[in-house]
Parts: structure tokens; sequence; C-alpha cells
């Protein structure tokens, strides 16, 4: 059976421009890869855990905050591994500077006898649509595709819907930093 993953793909509008908060993953293997690597908050999940759930759970562990909110799910996408991405869209504001991500240990150096603790992630970051798709891993850019055209909105409406926005933030949960 193909391995599962859950994870929220969290959204703001900042002066008028949409932008996704994505992640870059931690340790040496991803030290010096950028492009094609970022991702979204996401982690495996087990047959009896609900996808949802473990999407909200390794929002927390990666990002070091709780998810809560209206969660609008997407279509799942398969990425190139054949690992099956579930995911959730939800609108927030943290500042990335903030995040604290768990760790995960290996040995490092490669066959040293050493064990070394990573970070899960080791930074995120807002970027707009075209970075973003650039940033993410090819098969998650779907996600974003579904994000952009689910919102579907005129500049009017991006106009209107930014300032419910700010005014929404300001009490956010995701607003803790």
């Amino acid at each position: 059976m193909n391995k599962r993953s859950a994870g929220i793909l969290l959204y703001r509008l900042n002066n008028n421009s949409l932008e996704v908060l994505l992640v870059h993953p931690g340790g040496p293997f991803w030290a010096k890869k950028d492009l094609g690597a970022w991702s979204i908050p996401k982690g495996e999940f087990s047959e009896e855990e609900n996808p949802l759930d473990a999407a909200k759970r390794e929002f927390q562990e990666e990002i070091g905050i709780e998810a809560f909110g209206e969660f609008i799910e997407l279509t799942p996408i398969t990425q190139k591994s054949g690992k099956i991405i579930y995911a959730w869209v939800s609108q927030g504001n943290i500042d990335p500077k903030g995040i604290k991500s768990n760790t995960f240990e290996i040995e490092w150096p490669p066959r040293s006898g050493k064990k070394q603790k990573f970070p899960e992630i080791d930074r995120g970051e807002w970027f707009n649509v075209q970075e973003a798709k650039e940033k993410i891993n090819p098969s998650q850019s779907a996600l974003i595709d579904e994000l952009v055209n689910r919102l579907n909105l005129t500049e009017e409406q991006h106009k209107k819907r930014s300032t419910s926005a700010k005014k929404r933030d300001k009490t956010s949960q995701f607003d803790l930093f």
C-alpha cells in the first residue's frame, strides 16, 4: 500500500496578493536544495487516524502552533514516489520566524556512528503563487492550482476579501507571533 500524508495549505491575502505558506525540510540531505524541495506542512498517518486530524497534528508538530478554523478539503494528489497527499486549505497568518519544528535523529555523517538531531523543517516562508509553484515539490503544485481555482476572485473581490481578512486576522489563531 502507498504511504499517505496529510497537510494544511495555509494562505493569506497580502496587499491584494495571494500568498501561501511553504516549509523547507530540515536535515543535511535538503540543506542545499531549494527549487522543488519545499512543501506544505504535512506528515504520514496511519489507517486508524482521521486524515484531517493528522493534518492538524502535523501542522502543530512542524509549525509549533495549533491549527484550527475552517478547513476546505482539496483533491488528493500523488507524488512521484507514489505517496498520496491529502490536503486542506485554511486562511491564516503566521510569522515564519516563529516556527518551532519538532526534530528527528539520524546518523550523521554517514557511517560515523554519531547520531545528530535536525529539525523536521528548517524554515517556512510566504510565497506568491508564481514563486510557490517554483519552490514546491512539483506534484504538490496542483494543490496551489486548486486553491487559486476555488478562490477564483475578481480584483474587486480580492480587495473586499483582503479587507475582511485583515479584520478577521486580528483575532485569528494563526496571528500568534
